[in-house]
């Protein structure tokens, strides 16, 4: 599969689209006023504790205070909280935990009562971004993420992925990292690390280890709330998770984000520098590799799929219901039972792309066709799950009901995304209401004397709806010859069948749009 990775910035910041075999997969946007980012550190303190919920308000600076719920304070909490308050009472950088006695861990059952009170200072890093009206989601579980190992600090394990393949490797990385971590530092071993030199993850739990003492040294005397540290861009964070998948292009249009990338490459990924391309074309880069015309198709209610069948996606306030269809999709020598698992199988394929595109999370329910056969239905969701597998995002999928249905969640820790398909009428501007149809010939009149009479082009051609090019073109006596007589220059008309009837655009002799203020 070709993987192409597509980043384009523009005035409200960038937008990050992943092409699989020219296809959106999926599409991000980083807001240059982002100020609250997955995997960011602060030191903020508890407002509220919620014992009915087990659960507390922190303040982080945020408009709405972000929440924390007991399981998420981590095994560690007793030994990062004895950290934060030896480092915020200290004049210097406590650095390593290297003389750092570790405390047992907390009951995995307890009352957070019992461990937080109003007032406290705690050190947090953002889990799931504020989504609609609630706050950030935090967790005391702190962890810095690199492409081949995470290092978590207050932690003696090491683990390694499941992914691995070779129980033999599985177990000899694991000894080798347990050799090198730092003291008092945990370490997950990521799949991309199985065919790595261990001089690789050497080096990149080194420089885990400097994002650890960089944190550590913004402590001291700190005032809440602050950030203590930022999470790599969203677009260095795609290079990391995604490494290990590669990308036969890379595409920016941006001169200081390719610089960055070039650098980011370089250290990280040397042989991917070729694939590296700053490119800006006149119109636009999203435009130009046909990006934008895909968003616009996939981000519909309704998505058609091939030969006719189509699924449609509503959004309640607690789940997502997805519809399949058949339409007009029909081979005459297909049975009722072959048609509905075709389509039923087309329609998972895309399901799982909308899933990942518009990163939809909670509860989705998913109606397919019904189909009789339990094997069939078995093949349905059997295809779902192994579409699914693409998907980085944490999901859980069932079995078709009885009633043809799956029900799945999936983990979404950033908004959803949603692009407005719809359009304001570019005649009308959303009102329902235009300009007097008597005063449009009017003022492309009077626009093109002025056109003619100040800017003297060599050559003009008028592109207008074609129901204006048959009101200036037809009879013996056109408006178009009346022009030749009172400026004695051939004015030339184009019609366009996608201009709105409103709109009219001046070439000059070099097909060049004359613009002016009328």
């Amino acid at each position: 599969m070709e993987n192409e990775l597509v980043i384009s910035s523009n005035e409200e910041g960038l937008r990050i689209a992943i092409l699989e075999d020219k296809k959106i997969a999926e599409l991000h946007f980083e807001k240059k006023d982002n100020e609250f980012a997955v995997g960011d550190i602060y030191l903020g303190k508890v407002k509220r504790i919620l014992p009915s919920l087990n659960a507390a308000f922190v303040d982080i600076g945020f408009s709405k205070d972000a929440f924390i719920h007991y399981p998420d304070l981590g095994p560690s909490f007793a030994s990062l909280n004895k950290y934060v308050k030896s480092a915020i009472s200290s004049e210097k950088n406590v650095g390593l935990l290297n003389d750092f006695t570790l405390l047992p861990d907390i009951e995995k059952n307890g009352n957070i009562s019992d461990v937080l009170k109003p007032g406290q200072v705690i050190l947090v890093q953002i889990l799931k971004e504020a989504i609609s009206t609630k706050g950030p989601r935090l967790t005391c579980n702190i962890s810095f993420a690199g492409q081949y190992s995470v290092l978590i600090p207050f932690n003696n394990e090491v683990s390694v992925s499941r992914k691995f393949k070779s129980l033999e490797t599985k177990k000899k990385i694991k000894q080798l990292v347990d050799s090198i971590r730092p003291k008092n530092m945990g370490v997950i071993i990521r799949t991309a690390a199985e065919n790595v030199e261990l001089d690789k993850i050497r080096e990149e739990l080194e420089m885990l280890k400097q994002r650890w003492l960089e944190m550590s040294s913004h402590l001291p005397k700190a005032i809440t709330p602050v950030k203590v540290l930022s999470e790599m861009n969203r677009t260095a964070t795609i290079l990391r998770d995604m490494l290990s998948v590669g990308f036969s292009s890379i595409y920016t249009d941006d001169k200081v984000l390719f610089s960055e990338l070039q650098h980011y490459l370089s250290v990280n990924q040397p042989d991917n520098l070729k694939n590296l391309k700053l490119f800006t074309p006149k119109s636009g880069l999203f435009e130009h590799l046909g990006i934008e015309k895909q968003i616009k198709l996939s981000f519909g209610k309704v998505i058609n799929l091939t030969g006719g069948a189509y699924i449609i996606i509503e959004h309640t306030e607690a789940l997502h219901v997805i519809d399949v269809n058949s339409g007009s999709s029909k081979k005459s020598e297909e049975t009722p039972e072959e048609l509905a698992l075709r389509i039923n199988l087309e329609a998972a394929v895309e399901i799982a792309r909308q899933l990942r595109l518009r990163d939809m999370g909670g509860i989705i329910v998913i109606d397919f066709i019904d189909q009789k056969k339990f094997e069939n239905k078995r093949k349905i969701y059997l295809k779902l799950k192994s579409e699914m597998q693409r998907d980085k995002a944490k999901h859980s999928i069932l079995p078709l009901s009885k009633f043809g249905l799956i029900q799945m969640t999936r983990q979404r820790v950033r908004p959803e995304v949603v692009i407005q398909t719809q359009e304001d009428c570019p005649t009308c501007g959303g009102t329902g209401k235009i300009q007097p149809t008597i005063l449009i010939s009017d003022d492309i009149e009077k626009n093109l004397d002025h056109i003619l009479r100040q800017s003297k082009p060599k050559k003009l051609t008028v592109v207008m709806h074609p129901y204006l090019a048959a009101f200036f073109q037809n009879g013996w006596y056109s408006k178009q010859i009346q022009w030749f007589l009172k400026y004695f220059k051939w004015v030339s008309i184009i019609s366009d069948s996608s201009f709105p009837i409103h709109h009219v655009k001046f070439l000059n002799e070099n097909q060049e749009e004359i613009k002016f203020e009328s």
